[in-house]
């Protein structure tokens, strides 16, 4: 049952200091949860880090689900403006840069921000989390993209193409994430070909 305290709501920093302090606290616990995971780090342990006490921690995040949905808004945010940015350069790019550059992009955001993929692939209860339906929010915004290379496609024909292309993009993430794997950096050189393939036929009109 969801506690009173997660039905609190997150009170705003107004001063530069409590900015400071919320920044402080949210990385504390995004490196707890990367070191313990998200069901087993605690407010205590994170408070500690942040050298806050539990009194102020609870200021601005009422429970550690509270914390979770702060850091998960703040990655979303960040990875959609940098798709965004991403699709605003590739208007001349042809489907092996782009399936190069995809790769990296999602690659490059879960080495600098391990947290996310924690707190993304929890099988702890977080409605508040599952409801900003991350892999929606991704799916938009390679639909968008791939619409201005591919503009003969139906929107349908779109919609499943970004399904596939996110999956492949998750693959190699999944991939990058296993560094003891024999065989790792042929298999992600197979999976960038698999994508560049894919979208060089995408966008090859009918």
């Amino acid at each position: 049952m969801t506690s009173q305290k997660s039905n609190e709501r997150i009170r705003q920093p107004q001063r530069q200091r409590g900015h400071e302090r919320v920044a402080s606290l949210l990385n504390a616990a995004a490196a707890c949860f990367v070191e313990k995971g998200y069901e087993a780090a605690t407010t205590t342990e994170i408070a500690a880090r942040a050298g806050a006490s539990i009194g102020s921690l609870y200021q601005f995040f009422p429970t550690k689900e509270a914390l979770a949905q702060a850091l998960m808004g703040g990655y979303m945010e960040t990875l959609q403006l940098r798709l965004k940015k991403l699709a605003a350069s590739s208007p001349d790019w042809d489907g092996d840069q782009l399936g190069t550059q995809l790769i990296r992009f999602l690659v490059g955001f879960r080495r600098r921000h391990p947290a996310f993929a924690v707190l993304a692939e929890s099988t702890a209860p977080l409605p508040a989390i599952r409801g900003m339906a991350i892999r929606e929010h991704l799916r938009e915004e390679l639909q968008a993209l791939l619409a201005r290379h591919a503009p003969h496609l139906e929107p349908a024909d779109l919609r499943a193409a970004a399904v596939v292309v996110l999956q492949l993009m998750k693959a190699a993430v999944a991939l990058n994430a296993e560094p003891g794997l024999t065989g790792r950096r042929l298999a992600l050189n197979q999976l960038q070909q698999a994508l560049q393939l894919y979208l060089r036929a995408l966008f090859k009109p009918h």
